[in-house]
């Protein structure tokens, strides 16, 4: 037999620096054939930034097989910017305010299109999109690639013989766009937050009138979705005003954060173009509306057996009672990946649906994590209730892993189960981002996980986001209730 052709170019900086499996070095064939096929005009490469934003650039079609191979250079600035995409570290000094030449002076990194991801847009004329990397010059890894951290996460827990299964359960805003605050008057930085009205009034929750109310522009919504091969399992009317939910199929390893990642863009970017805005902000500044939350329903497949490792005949195994009990115990630093902004900690309440400790329960919605699956049942897993919707995908997912881990080696007990919610003592959960960023400087586990280069990055984004709001709203930084203008500018629109 011939020689199998090889699917990299000599010289290339995949190539050279050994960047992609065999299964990546196939499917960039296929994307090229794809590209041709589709007579594609524009191939959008993106990576999702720290804050679990889309960034990238859009290249033209004949470009797109080079820029696979060879990359597409991006400013590293974009690694230093918190919520407002403004620089908080002072990169035009020795070091970036990184200690690394490579982050200073706005230099340049590489994003490398990981070509399993490929996509033709179908809300998109002509356009394909892929989801990448992150490399500095030389081929070293990006040490702020939130996908990456994610990755060696996946790989720890390989090593201790599992895989990570995750199921979406998404909530969100959908509002008319009344005005899109285009002036340049508005243009501020950040910018003024749109002005809106809703599609539907709330409190009929799972009513079939208020559902049919939403179900033209949901609809819309819910074919981009489809197109997109996303494993969509249902589509809900929750409790607030203009309020949905999107919930998945579980998926494995690093598809669950992906299909996060480009869920979150797609419908934002389809809302917009039908003249909707999409909100993944937890608790908009807007009368009568509801929190939204993000539920991760979560298992440990063993990878021997493909059996669920949570499962036993008299309910939740002992290495899942372990994995909960890491968890809880790492609950309070994990809050700020699960709730990475100041406006998230307005949804945790006492004797609410989004609770305000780290504790445990059987089948009840009172509780942070949730026990769900009868005794013996494959589909036994746990869910934690406690993310917002525009939390990072990778983080929250890795902050997982890791606390459980620590779980299972530590044998944490998760205590007896509250099923009458708050009648057994446990520690509350963050009352604050400020103090969620505290809590996780302090949690050696994550430090040594993540690596404390990564925890001193991440925390000192999340600082300066916290103190321009303190600034900006002295006289409501305090008040647990209160959604202000400020939170209003910052996360509407981003998220």
């Amino acid at each position: 037999m011939p020689p199998r052709k090889s699917h990299t170019l000599p010289g290339a900086f995949v190539s050279r620096h050994g960047l992609w499996s065999d299964t990546q070095a196939k499917a960039a064939a296929e994307v090229e054939r794809a590209i041709k096929a589709n007579k594609l005009e524009v191939v959008r490469f993106s990576f999702a930034d720290q804050h679990g934003v889309l960034r990238g650039k859009t290249l033209v079609a004949a470009e797109a097989a080079s820029a696979m191979q060879n990359g597409v250079n991006m400013t590293s600035t974009l690694l230093a910017k918190d919520t407002a995409h403004k620089s908080v570290f002072p990169v035009f000094t020795a070091g970036g305010g990184f200690g690394m030449a490579e982050m200073q002076g706005g230099a340049d990194f590489v994003m490398i299109a990981d070509p399993t991801t490929f996509r033709v847009l179908p809300w998109a004329n002509k356009t394909g999109w892929m989801l990448c990397d992150i490399y500095f010059a030389n081929g070293a890894p990006v040490p702020f690639s939130t996908r990456a951290i994610y990755r060696d996460a996946l790989t720890s827990l390989a090593k201790a013989g599992y895989d990570f299964l995750a199921g979406l359960e998404v909530e969100f805003h959908l509002f008319k766009l009344d005005d899109a605050k285009l002036t340049p008057e508005a243009a501020t930085w950040p910018p003024q937050a749109p002005q809106v009205s809703l599609l539907s009034q709330g409190y009929q929750y799972l009513t079939e009138s208020r559902f049919d109310m939403v179900d033209p522009a949901v609809e819309i919504l819910r074919h981009g979705i489809e197109q997109l091969g996303l494993p969509l399992r249902s589509v809900e009317l929750e409790l607030g005003p203009s309020q949905i939910e999107f919930t998945f199929r579980p998926q494995t390893g690093l598809e669950a954060a992906d299909t996060m990642i480009l869920f979150r863009a797609a419908v934002k970017q389809i809302a917009r173009r039908h003249g909707y805005l999409a909100s993944f902000m937890c608790r908009p500044g807007l009368p009568n509306v509801m929190s939204s939350g993000w539920h991760l329903h979560q298992s440990l497949i063993e990878r021997k057996s493909k059996r669920n490792a949570f499962v036993d005949p008299d309910g939740l195994s002992g290495l899942g009672q372990y994995y909960l009990g890491g968890l809880l115990i790492h609950a309070r630093a994990a809050a700020a990946f699960t709730t990475p902004t100041v406006n998230g900690y307005k949804r945790y309440r006492s004797y609410s649906l989004a609770p305000d400790r780290a504790i445990w329960a059987r089948d009840n919605r009172g509780v942070m994590m949730r026990l769900l699956g009868d005794a013996g049942a494959s589909s036994m897993h746990l869910e934690n209730r406690v993310g917002e919707p525009s939390a990072n995908p990778y983080l929250y997912m890795a902050s997982q892993i890791y606390a459980g881990l620590d779980g299972i080696a530590n044998r944490i007990d998760p205590g007896a189960s509250a099923d009458t919610p708050y009648e057994t003592a446990a520690a509350l959960l963050p009352k604050s981002l400020g103090e969620a960023v505290t809590a996780l400087r302090a949690d050696d586990v994550f430090r040594r996980n993540f690596g404390a280069g990564f925890i001193d990055y991440y925390t000192h984004i999340k600082d300066a986001e916290r103190e321009r709001f303190e600034k900006e709203e002295p006289a409501h930084a305090a008040d647990p209730l209160l959604v202000t203008p400020w939170e209003q500018r910052e996360y509407l629109d981003l998220f």
